[in-house]
């Protein structure tokens, strides 16, 4: 058997053993795990990933490829990729490119070969916490070291963010939308033209008199990575916004939102990945199979008196993901109904919206 090559070292001291693939350089990210079993292209493209090493909890991945059509985002923003076995001769007649390979370009580490179940337990059980992708030379006193004297940095949404506005048009429009990009999928705006906007996409600090001036129907304000209260930018100008737009917030955006209406948000242990949370809607009672991606969450004891309620709830958990303000003009959901690789059950968040730019 082929000698281990790769080494991760995590903050607890525990070690996994793996060989490499894609780029050949070592990193420290914070470890997080996905359950999804498909997708992981987008998953890997998803910019609300950036700095973090992903464990994919499904055992093969690489074996459909990867395909021109199916990115989130241009370019890869995750820390690494940590999966059990990786396939690089995938079967699919879309493929244009291995796993391994756009890795590789990307300049993004993988390992492959690691126990992932006995790692996702880990971080489930200990929470998420800085890992080291290393050599398998690299002592574990040294590498604790190197991650003690590592600070994970805080600007991922000003760094995955466009640079200045851009427009996705579709024919035929009835609305105009402007999305907040604090990392955002390409599957939203996707989703926003098909159901007949066109939408403009501006900077993460975007101030609200700048947005306003275009006139638009509703604002979205998109998912991305990190801490919401480390985008105080964003906040601001949905202060603004609020009471003048119809307002439609995922992921961070629906962070972001409730910080803007003086809710607080924590932390989670080790956060929500994969597409299969179920999530309940207590306006309809209907449970919905959902696609997350987060570490923080709204909390609840937090939202007396903001003026938002909760609408959806995480039936594992309890966590908030829903809130509505009380004319339905404003709302958000934690989880991801652009659906991108799916589950596609919360595909009417998009009509709603839309019922409200009329």
């Amino acid at each position: 058997m082929e000698a281990f090559n790769k080494k991760l070292i995590l903050e607890d001291g525990s070690e996994y053993l793996g060989y490499g693939f894609g780029a050949d350089k070592e990193a420290v990210c914070e470890i997080v795990f996905n359950t999804s079993m498909a997708g992981y292209q987008e998953i890997i493209s998803d910019p609300s990933y950036t700095d973090q090493a992903i464990v994919m909890s499904y055992p093969l991945i690489g074996n459909y490829g990867i395909t021109d059509e199916d990115f989130e985002s241009k370019m890869l923003n995750l820390g690494a990729l940590i999966v059990r076995e990786v396939n690089d001769y995938p079967s699919n007649f879309r493929f244009t490119r291995t796993l391994s390979e756009l890795m590789e370009e990307s300049d993004v580490p993988g390992v492959y070969g690691v126990d992932t179940r006995k790692l996702v337990r880990t971080i489930r059980d200990k929470g998420s916490m800085k890992v080291l992708i290393t050599d398998i030379s690299v002592s574990t006193e040294e590498g604790l070291e190197k991650l003690k004297a590592t600070e994970l940095r805080r600007d991922q949404v000003k760094r995955c963010s466009c640079r200045k506005r851009w427009y996705s048009r579709t024919s035929n429009h009835k609305y105009n939308v402007v999305a907040i990009d604090c990392g955002m999928k390409m599957n939203i705006v996707r989703e926003l033209n098909a159901h007949g906007c066109n939408v403009t996409v501006v900077p993460y600090n975007t101030e609200a008199s700048e947005i306003i001036a275009m006139n638009p129907d509703g604002v979205f304000v998109s998912n991305g990575p990190g801490d919401p209260e480390d985008v105080p930018e964003v906040i601001e100008t949905l202060k603004a916004l609020k009471d003048k737009l119809p307002l439609f917030g995922i992921c961070l955006g629906h962070q972001l939102i409730a910080l803007s209406y003086g809710a607080k948000t924590y932390k989670l242990k080790f956060g929500h990945r994969g597409g299969n949370h179920p999530v309940k809607d207590l306006a309809t009672g209907k449970i919905e199979i959902t696609s997350q991606n987060h570490s923080y969450a709204v909390d609840e004891e937090s939202l007396k008196g903001t003026g938002l309620e909760v609408s959806h709830i995480n039936l594992l958990d309890g966590t908030v993901e829903g809130l509505s303000s009380e004319d339905g003009r404003v709302f958000s959901v934690q989880y991801h109904p652009e659906s991108a690789p799916g589950p596609q059950d919360s595909k009417y968040l998009f009509d709603r919206f839309i019922s409200n730019l009329s």
